[in-house]
Formats: C-alpha cells, structure tokens, sequence
C-alpha cells in the first residue's frame, strides 16, 4: 500500500466525509470525492505534460488543501516528492532542486518571487506552474490541465519505487537527500496503525509543516475516511481554539509550539475532550513540560522518536504507556522516547557494532523496513551510518529493562531547536567568512522555549573587534532566523584536540553541567 492507495480507500468507502478544511480559506471543505476527482486531474496533467513515472516534483507552497491535493496528485503520477519548505532561504531550495534533479515545480501564489528566483536558477526544472489563482510566473494549474483526461490510471504498486527525497543536513553543510521510498512510509504507517488509534471519524489538525512530518502524518486518516483540518500558521492561541472548534481528535506539533501553548493564560481554560492523540515529535521534549502538558491536555501526550532515515517510528510512547500498574505517572518512562516499534528490530550498539546489556549507554541502531534506502547520489554517505549491518541514528541511549529507551547524548554535531535541524558546520562557514573572525564553534545549549539554542563561540583574530549584533545579522541574512545563532560570545582561544579540532565537548559542558542527559 502506498499513501495514495489509502486515500483511494477513503474515496471509495466513504466519499461524501469531509476529507479536507482550509482554515485559511474560510473553513472550506472538500469531500473525499471531489478531493479524488481533483487528484486524478492533476496527476494526468502531470503524465499527459511528459512527465514520467519517477520525475522529480517539487511543491513550494503553505499548510493548504490545494497544496495537499497537488501532493496526492504527485503521488497518483507516480512521480517522487521534493519537499521544499517555504521557510528555507531561496539559495537553499535552489541548492536542493538542483542537487536533487528537480523536473517540475508547484507553487502557491504567496511564494511567486521565490518560483522565479528559482527558475532563475535551475536549469533542471523545466517549467513552474502556479497551483491557486493567476500564475505570475509559468502558468496556472487550470490552463496547464487544460486538455488531459480527467483521471489518470496508475500502475501496479511498487513497493520499492522512490516516494520522496528529504533534505537532511551534514557535517559540509550541504543537505543530503534521504531516499524513502514507499515500502518506508508503509512500514511507519504499520507502526502507527499498531501502536496508536486511528479509526472512523478521526480528525486530524495539520498545523505543522507539511513538507515535515505533518503531511505524512496526514495520511494516515484516510483509509476510514477521516478529516485534515488544514492550518498554514502554527499560532499557539489559534491551535487551541481549532482543537475545540473542529473536535480534533489528532495533532502532530514540535516541542516548542507545544511549549507556547502550554505558557498561554486560558491554557487550561479551553476544551480538550476531542483528543486522542497529541503527538510530539521531531526533537526532544523537555521532561517537565511534558508532565505539564498530560495535566493540562489529559492523558493523550504521544510520543514518537525518528529520523529522515527512518521516518517518525523507530520508537513509540502512546498515552498508555505513561501510565504504570498503579494507574500513575512514570517518571522513568515520562523521559524515555518510548519502545521500539513492533516492525523494527532496534539495539544498542557499541563502537564495534556488538549489542550491549540493558541499562548501558550506546547508540541507537535499527534494522527492517522503515530504513531507507540511503542518500542520493551518495553511496559514502550512506555506507557510513549503515556499518555492521544496522542503521546507526547518532543518537546515544540506553535501554531499561522494559524495552523503553532514554536518550542520554547525541553523537552527531546536529542540533535541534523548535523540530528544525541547525547544523552547526553551515553556521559555522557564515561566521568565519566575516574578516574580524579567526574561528568559532556553534554548539546547541539547554533553552526552555526551543529545546535547544544556537550558539556561537567564537576567537576573533589579533587586533580584530567585531560585536555580537554584527555576526547575527550576518546569519540572519545568509541563513535565516533558526540557523542564526541567538547568543554570540567571544573568547581568547578555543579549547583543541592534539590535531587541532576544536573540543565542543569541553564548550558544551558549563550549558549541560547537572543535567542527565546532553540533550534537552
């Protein structure tokens, strides 16, 4: 089964529920019916404009149901995804679809200057076509449908055929492309499925960035007919008002917008019974806010532990689990990430590839479905982390003798702050390109709102001044506001190894002293 296979379940079996609602269209909604019907058009717009099974489309587009369909309209063509997120700079996505071989970009009209920028740039893309109101730039989606059928029949499913390329970054500070493919993104629908509840009725508020999980997540509910209730702005206030308004039964957010909501005055004012399932992922959740949040939403808090490489499901922690015998909190399981899920195998390794004995520290490894493929066009890349036969995640954990893993450190540089990825090499590049910089680190450091926090340490050469202010704004225009760092500090000398490298262990440790884990 592939996802469009399961939204066809859901136009088949229930074609008059509400499949979508825009909140940024004034509620408007769409049946599962309509909704195919719209699929089918542009996927055989996508074939009868000589695009084949397998061409790279990119969507650049907000939270919308227009840009959902466009998504499973990509899919029922066959072709592979490019998830290029709006928030990028216009030099990263045009780095990513060119690297990445985009054939084709969607747009949405809010992103106009950026498509043109973009064709601009890449000689790949061959045209660009705007998916709502007048194009500015190529041509818009009605003009561009003119002409082909109104459906399109796919081929048999293909398990191994390519889903989509996500970016995920580097220690050049270039993104690799993560090849999923759909036997991935069956197997962590499998896991959903098993560990969580989804059935009839289910609605579900996609407020997170679609091209990060919350698209996928999606997806899920169509098999029995349930609703995305679709948001493009991720306003703690207005997330707690859609819950009640839409009775969402589903939602998918980041630490850090959870943590906003939970610092609204009426937080425990509002009505949470609709939900089942408030789902937090993609970085680690602070263990007080998270006891926080089961008091204030109830006992729904649902955790999920992933990575690009292996999608959203190497581990689950459903509301249950929580819970011990006695009926109360377990703080122990509180801060885990969860067991692993039931279509993976998942280990603790230690630097020789050999599983070590419950209740020692290693990294979290994992075999099965759910692994991808590896990178694009980057085989060194993907050999690297699949040493011994097992996908090594980074990520340093121990498992207790329930099965639940705690993570205790991570063995990559990466840091993670608000659910985006900061790779501190790419920061790195910015700060030392301005003349009064002899060198620097940037290391992530405990913050309450975000998870973690960019921040620049940085040597200035003899004789140099330059102030903090300078080197942010530098990052802000280079990179944008999450990569940029949010302090700046200076020193003499940066602490170094025998070779030279810069120690960002020992920088790390006055942040990290005292806590039990070197990440938040």
């Amino acid at each position: 089964m592939r996802m469009i296979d399961y939204f066809d379940n859901g136009a088949k079996y229930y074609p008059n529920n509400i499949a979508f609602i825009d909140v940024d269209c004034g509620d408007a909604s769409i049946t599962y019916a309509a909704a195919s019907a719209v699929t089918h058009r542009i996927a055989a717009a996508i074939r009868g404009n000589s695009y084949q099974q397998g061409s790279h489309i990119g969507i650049l587009a907000p939270n919308s149901t227009i840009a959902f369909l466009t998504l499973l309209g990509l899919f029922r063509a066959e072709a592979v995804w490019l998830p290029i997120n709006p928030r990028n700079t216009v030099a990263t996505n045009v780095d990513l679809l060119t690297r990445f071989d985009g054939d084709l970009l969607f747009y949405h009209s809010d992103y106009a200057q950026e498509a043109q920028q973009i064709m601009d740039a890449v000689p790949n893309i061959r045209e660009a076509v705007c998916i709502d109101g007048d194009a500015t730039v190529g041509s818009t989606l009605e003009n561009w449908s003119e002409g082909h059928p109104e459906t399109h029949q796919m081929g048999p499913a293909d398990l191994e055929a390519t889903f989509a390329v996500f970016p995920t970054g580097g220690t050049t500070g270039k993104s690799k492309g993560v090849v999923l493919n759909h036997r991935s993104i069956y197997t962590m629908y499998q896991n959903f499925y098993a560990h969580f509840n989804y059935h009839d009725e289910t609605c579900h508020l996609v407020v997170a960035p679609m091209t990060h999980s919350a698209g996928i997540i999606g997806g899920l509910h169509f098999a029995r007919g349930g609703t995305n209730v679709v948001m493009s702005k991720a306003a703690p206030n207005l997330i707690c008002d859609a819950i009640d308004k839409y009775s969402v039964s589903h939602l998918f957010l980041p630490p850090t917008v959870v943590y906003m909501m939970l610092a609204l005055p009426d937080v425990k004012d509002r009505d949470y019974s609709s939900l089942q399932h408030f789902l937090v992922g993609a970085a680690p959740t602070s263990v007080e806010k998270l006891k926080e949040a089961v008091a204030v939403f109830g006992p729904v808090m649902t955790e999920a532990f992933g990575q690009s490489e292996a999608p959203a499901a190497i581990t689950a922690k459903a509301p249950w689990d929580y819970i011990d015998k006695d009926g109360n909190i377990n703080e122990r399981r509180l801060a885990s990430i969860g067991r692993p899920c039931v279509n993976n195998r998942v280990a603790i390794l230690d630097e020789d590839g050999k599983e070590l004995k419950r209740g020692h520290a290693g990294e979290i490894c994992i075999q099965g479905d759910l692994v991808s493929p590896g990178y694009y066009k980057n085989p060194e890349a993907t050999a690297e982390v699949r040493q011994f036969g097992w996908h090594h995640t980074g990520d340093v954990g121990v498992m207790d003798d329930e099965g639940f893993i705690t993570i205790v450190d991570r063995k990559k540089d990466m840091i993670i702050t608000g659910g985006f990825n900061v790779f501190p090499n790419e920061v790195e590049q910015i700060l030392n390109s301005h003349s009064a910089v002899q060198d620097c680190a940037v290391i992530g450091v405990p913050d309450d709102k975000w998870g973690e926090a960019v921040n620049a340490i940085v040597q200035l050469k003899a004789g140099h001044e330059c102030d903090e202010e300078i080197l942010i704004a530098l990052c802000k225009r280079e990179l944008g506001g999450v990569k940029a760092p949010k302090v700046v500090e200076f020193i003499d000398d940066l602490p170094r190894s025998s070779a030279g490298k810069v120690l960002k262990t020992e920088l790390r440790k006055k942040y990290w002293e005292g806590r039990e884990r070197a990440v938040n």
